[in-house]
């Protein structure tokens, strides 16, 4: 067997319209049910921290319907996108003691849990997401999945896209490793992107990602770090300036199921649920490079300017720490030992 997320808070209302909505067009703020309810054997919940406009949304309200229809209405999954079911810390407590059944983690936050799944954000590592996925698929994948297995949670798919994270700032445009001494950045609770923006003389600050926006808003940060497609879902340009395309970490959603409601699913059920939710990670990879692709062009339009760093100069500063070295020895040699085998040697 085989999951920074969110959106600003916004008022929520209730919905019974199917989901038909393509990339970019926004999904309500509520519980999404796609016809009339009826007895369902499982009734189960699916919580995302997502924006509703979000790829992952759309996509996860897709593999719903598809398994309900393959099911004969057997399993009714309803879905709760932009963290209306709580925080990702919390939904992440709830996906493990059956709150909800399933919840899609990136693995920044999952790290925090299953400190494996870190292995995709070690900074610096990956140069395509062709590569990435090589290793997702591959041998580091495999490895994270077992590993989340032994906290006592499944994954119900291959691990799905958030993107390469970039860095923007309200204050000033970041354009050399110099520029991030002393910024004050938010990070998700991720002990790796603390560490990391440590390493690179920047004021690293964890909040929660529903809490975001009004932190780049009131100033309690300058700046933040996040893909493409989630500084567009969220807005979140609308309260930051510059974008720095440095791709300093790649970061994907794993699809957590709570084991004991996974297992409950008759064999053949299982096989759907996983089947949908893997096609739906397939298809929701595609999107995010879509997007990746064309909201450089899109948010420049709506004032954000763009920066070209010289990764390699944060690399080489990087290098010049003692983040490599460290985060061997906390993950351990098997692990990163998968990782360079497609990164290439880190330390």
């Amino acid at each position: 067997m085989n999951i920074d997320t969110g959106r600003r808070p916004s008022g929520a209302g209730t919905t019974r319209r199917a989901l038909m909505l393509g990339i970019g067009a926004a999904l309500p703020l509520c519980a999404i049910r796609t016809r009339p309810a009826r007895a369902a054997e499982f009734a189960y919940k699916f919580a995302t921290g997502q924006d509703p406009s979000h790829p992952v949304n759309k996509r996860g309200q897709e593999a719903i319907d598809r398994i309900r229809e393959a099911t004969g209405g057997r399993v009714e999954i309803r879905l709760f996108p932009a963290n209306q079911l709580g925080s990702d810390t919390d939904l992440l407590g709830q996906v493990r003691n059956g709150g909800v059944e399933f919840f899609n983690i990136s693995s920044s936050i999952l790290a925090t849990l299953v400190p494996a799944a870190g292995l995709l954000n070690v900074g610096f590592a990956f140069t395509s997401s062709d590569q990435v996925y090589g290793a997702l698929d591959g041998a580091l994948g495999k490895y994270i999945q077992a590993q989340i297995e032994r906290v006592g949670l499944l994954t119900a798919s291959p691990c799905w896209a958030n993107g390469f994270r970039e860095v923007t700032s309200s204050s000033k445009p970041i354009r050399t490793p110099d520029d991030l001494a002393g910024f004050k950045i938010r990070v998700p609770a991720s002990p790796i992107l603390t560490s990391l923006f440590q390493a690179l003389g920047a004021g690293p600050t964890p909040i929660n990602f529903n809490e975001l926006y009004s932190a780049l808003q009131t100033k309690l940060v300058e700046g933040q770090e996040n893909p493409l497609p989630i500084i567009a879902t969220a807005k979140l340009y609308e309260v930051q300036h510059y974008s720095s395309m440095t791709n300093h970490v790649w970061d994907g959603y794993w699809v957590l199921a709570n084991r004991r409601a996974f297992q409950r699913l008759p064999k053949d059920v299982q096989e759907i649920v996983s089947r949908e939710f893997t096609r739906a990670g397939q298809d929701e990879r595609v999107d995010i490079a879509r997007l990746t692709d064309s909201l450089r062009s899109e948010l420049s339009g709506k004032g954000m300017a763009f920066i070209d760093p010289d990764r390699e100069a944060f690399r080489a500063k990087l290098k010049g720490t003692s983040f490599y070295k460290d985060w061997r020895g906390k993950f351990g040699d098997e692990g990163w030992q998968l990782l360079e085998a497609v990164s290439g040697t880190l330390t």
